[in-house]
Formats: C-alpha cells, sequence, structure tokens
C-alpha cells in the first residue's frame, strides 16, 4: 500500500469550472485557496496522530474480537471519490459476513451488528483505518461522506446534483453526518445531499472547527449509529 499521496493532487482546491466531457465537477464552493491548502495539511496532520490510534484499537480489537466479534479485523468496500473516481475504503469491521450486498434502498442489517461492533459504530471508531485513506489523498477529515460505489451510481441517477457532492475529497466525518445522522436510502440521501452542497458551499474554518467539535463529543458520548 502506497500512503504518501501526490502532493499537487492532495493541496489542489476544489473544482470550480462547470461539468466537462472529461468528467470533473462543478460546485460552487467556499473558503479561500488558503482555506483548501490549510485543510490538506491539516488532514495529513490530523491523519498521522491519528495512525497510532488505529494501530492501538487494532491490537484491542485483535484480542477481543475472537470472543465478541468472530472474522476479519478490518472490512473494505468500495467507495465513491473525488471527481466520481472509486477508492477502496477500509473500515474496522463491526457486522457479520454478508450473503449479498445491501442495495441503495435497503434498511442497514442490524441483526448483523454484533456486540462488540455496536460500541464500535456509536462511537464512530469503526471508521479510525480511513486515516490511511486521507493520507493516500483518497479522503479528508471533514467532508461529505462516501457512498458505496452501486449505491453512489443508483443516487447519481435519481437525485439532481448528488454527483457535486463529490467536487471535494470525501470525509471521515462531516456536515450531514453529525447533523442527519446515517442516511438509509433515496430521500434520506436526498436531505444528506442538500446538506453536504450547503457544506461545499459555506466551507471554512469555522465551519470545519465546528464539525471536528461535533464529531469528538459523538466519540466521547457514544451517540453516534
Amino acid at each position: 500500500m502506497t500512503i504518501v499521496p501526490d502532493f499537487n493532487r492532495y493541496t489542489a482546491t476544489p473544482v470550480r469550472m462547470p461539468v466537462r466531457q472529461d468528467g470533473r465537477l462543478q460546485a460552487a464552493s467556499g473558503g479561500s485557496p488558503t482555506f483548501w491548502f490549510a485543510k490538506a495539511a491539516a488532514d495529513m496532520a490530523g491523519a498521522l496522530l491519528l495512525v497510532p490510534l488505529v494501530v492501538v484499537l487494532g491490537i484491542v480489537l485483535l484480542i477481543l474480537n475472537p470472543f465478541f466479534n468472530r472474522g476479519p479485523l478490518l472490512y473494505r468496500q468500495e467507495r465513491m471519490g473525488r471527481n466520481f473516481n472509486p477508492f477502496v475504503a477500509w473500515k474496522f469491521r463491526t457486522m457479520t459476513t454478508a450473503m449479498a450486498e445491501r442495495g441503495p434502498d435497503d434498511p442497514v442489517e442490524r441483526t448483523r451488528i454484533t456486540p462488540l461492533g455496536r460500541i464500535l459504530r456509536r462511537m464512530g471508531l469503526d471508521e479510525l483505518p480511513q486515516a490511511l485513506n486521507v493520507l493516500r489523498g483518497e479522503m479528508s477529515l471533514i467532508g461529505p461522506r462516501p457512498d458505496a460505489l452501486p449505491h453512489a451510481h443508483r443516487f447519481n441517477a435519481t437525485i439532481p446534483d448528488y454527483r457535486r457532492r463529490y467536487s471535494i475529497r470525501p470525509g471521515m466525518s462531516g456536515l450531514s453526518q453529525i447533523t442527519l445522522g446515517y442516511a438509509e436510502g433515496t430521500e434520506a440521501t436526498r436531505a444528506k445531499t442538500a446538506t453536504d452542497l450547503d457544506y461545499i458551499r459555506r466551507a471554512g474554518f469555522a465551519l470545519d472547527l465546528w464539525i471536528t467539535w461535533r464529531t469528538i463529543v459523538t466519540v466521547l458520548t457514544g451517540r453516534g449509529d
């Protein structure tokens, strides 16, 4: 796995031009070039700080999983990334193995969530391995949450402006994540899309700091999904 991304690719500001035939996206983004450069630097620094926590938690889970969460430590899934380019996202596994992938309008199969997985999900700790995706330049600490690849294609065909969510790097946490929670189905994803586009339009230091604070509160109180 290559960790260090191309610096120019990592610090590029959001696409501001109309959609072109080469597939690049349009988004009326807020924030100055200074903000986006500082955000990229903060992503790199924050992800590096999270890596030791990922390692420590991974060791703890390797000890606990045989008793409370039998199966592999990590779960990998293709997600949609910036400019609608897919990437592989990593998570700590929280569910038993499924026979088939969940559809875009199917509810979360909560009966498959293991006892230990339920704790990880409520505290948002299952997302921590995505710090490696941040280091690779595929994700940001703060941004729209990336959908699974088949779901993203389905929502792109049914929800206006859905594709514009991906004019910036998707995030480990985001405005829709902390205000709306987990989005199940097309209608909930419409609300998520509107909130994510609002984040892109209002992007700035104050908003990112507020989202970071609310994310920390969620981790400490265990009020996530």
